[in-house]
């Protein structure tokens, strides 16, 4: 199998370790990452004057000869299939897309494909320029199988790091709408009294919490105070529905992305999600809230009722900021109408 070959020198003042001073002075055509360096130094494909470095933190100094051996993109297992796509917008480097519910969007254990990655093998074909090494898409965010929305994915190695980096650093701008049991307003007792929830101006409930997989079931995800990883949802209720007000139409904006994020945080709040199986179990609609045809559609309601309506990012390669929407699809807008013309 051939490779590339890159042949440079460490310019001045260079940080100590290998792998940084790599991300800095590697060709930016050569759109290596620090972790796809990595991966290279492991695997013995660096040379630091003239010798193989396998050490990531090998010390380097200015005008030090790297000389990289970048094998061929390696063809993915992964099976390309002609699945339909609902397209926003495309380029060489990034593809951003509507997903509609029921989509997977990586191939699991129990969904081997069928997913939107599978799909994106087929429609990007050649154009996909390789992630860490594989010829395939790369996924920096998710959106459960269930919840409809904007997604971003990448096509080369440098947008994939570029949109990774912009998602660890909670600069992405995410906006969900979502139809929640009840309303939460900051005058209410309840919610003042749980721990890791405030209100800010505008009646927005800010959720701070830590989230980690629930103890008992794999399959969810729990509040906790210890341990976990750091999350934070802030909601504002746009409309309510009912007599007495039972739903909420509900804006959230994300500040991280956790999984099962908006649905683990408004179901501790006591404001699961309509349509939620696995959240929001326990949360009936006062029975005098809506009409019975009311009642049996938000009941019969096949997935939880959330979606991803806006997605805002730098291009990471140009720095242009964009923002892309993604309209309520039909089945959430059939209910929120019918709610809202018989409460």
């Amino acid at each position: 199998m051939s490779a590339t070959r890159l042949k440079f020198q460490i310019a001045a003042n260079p940080p100590q370790r290998l792998d940084k001073a790599l991300s800095r002075d590697v060709p930016e055509e050569a759109t290596l990452s620090r972790t796809r360096l990595a991966k290279l130094i492991a695997n013995g494909h660096v040379k630091l004057n003239g010798d193989v470095a396998t050490d990531i933190s090998a010390k380097v100094a200015e005008a030090d000869i790297i000389e990289i051996s970048i094998p061929e993109l390696c063809e993915t297992t992964l099976m390309a299939q002609e699945i339909p796509l609902d397209i926003l917008y495309e380029d060489r480097e990034i593809i951003v897309l509507n997903k509609r519910a029921g989509l997977v969007v990586h191939p699991a254990p129990g969904n081997r494909d069928g997913t939107l990655v599978n799909a994106l093998m087929a429609h990007c074909g050649d154009s996909l320029s390789g992630i860490g090494g594989e010829k395939r898409p790369g996924i920096v965010h998710r959106i459960d199988k269930d919840t409809s929305g904007v997604i971003v994915a990448a096509k080369s190695q440098i947008a994939h790091g570029g949109l990774a980096e912009q998602f660890k650093s909670h600069s992405v701008e995410r906006r969900y709408l979502c139809l929640a049991h009840g309303v939460p307003y900051a005058g209410d007792a309840r919610l003042r009294g749980l721990r890791g929830i405030d209100f800010e101006a505008g009646n927005v409930m800010k959720i701070s919490t830590r989230i980690a997989r629930h103890r008992n079931c794999r399959k969810r995800q729990a509040v906790v105070f210890d341990g976990g990883r750091n999350a934070v949802t802030r909601t504002r209720v746009l409309e309510i529905f009912g007599n007495p007000p039972a739903i909420s139409m509900m804006e959230c904006r994300l500040e991280t992305g956790r999984t099962h994020q908006i649905r683990v945080h408004l179901a501790y709040a006591g404001h699961a999600l309509i349509g939620d199986q696995v959240y929001g179990t326990r949360r009936r609609l006062p029975r005098k809230a809506f009409s019975e045809a009311v009642m049996s559609m938000v009941d019969g309601f096949s997935r939880q009722a959330l979606h991803a309506s806006e997605l805002g990012f730098e291009h990471p390669v140009n720095g242009k900021w964009m923002r892309f929407s993604a309209p309520v699809p039909d089945d959430m807008s059939n209910l929120a109408e019918t709610i809202k013309s018989q409460h």
